[in-house]
């Protein structure tokens, strides 16, 4: 944990906290068996992260497990664990992702639960589809429904050293 970024949210000054730059060995290893999607960028001015990752492990015919992976600003290599179903090249994905928030000055943790969906169709080089993240766009400046066209990489963001 070498940076902790923490995003003001309302008067009452509620802060979400994403580890940066760096990540776990684990991090690395988790994702390295996956199909990594990314349309992670960071910026030239400020330094800060921003996109998604998705890292897909097949589990059989018609299921997979998913990562992933929201840049607000800085990395954060604490994936959201969803799986879903595939069909063909079509992934359908839903599962929910408790977002722990620290309130300031307080310093009172908050859990905000999010429902996740991810539907599109992937194949060797491109996911593309719509991400949708239940009451984003109220607190994180993200769109709640964002058209994406993901490109495949070897490593996810935290792991290109």
């Amino acid at each position: 944990m070498k940076s902790v970024l923490c995003t003001a949210l309302s008067v009452l000054t509620i802060a979400s906290c994403a580890l940066g730059q760096g990540t776990s060995d684990d991090t690395c290893t988790r994702t390295v068996s996956t199909r990594i999607y990314s349309n992670a960028v960071v910026s030239e001015e400020t330094g800060d992260v921003s996109g998604f990752e998705l890292a897909v492990r097949k589990l059989s015919d018609s299921t997979v497990d998913v990562l992933l992976y929201v840049y607000e600003g800085a990395p954060n290599n604490n994936g959201i664990h969803l799986q879903g179903h595939i069909s063909g090249k079509k992934l359908n994905i839903e599962g929910n992702w408790d977002e722990h928030l620290i309130e300031y000055p307080a310093k009172k943790e908050i859990v905000q639960e999010h429902f996740v969906r991810i539907n599109g169709t992937y194949d060797s080089v491109w996911f593309r589809g719509k991400i949708t993240i239940q009451d984003m766009s109220t607190t994180k400046g993200l769109s709640e429904d964002e058209d994406v066209k993901l490109k495949r990489v070897a490593h996810i963001w935290l792991c290109k050293r």
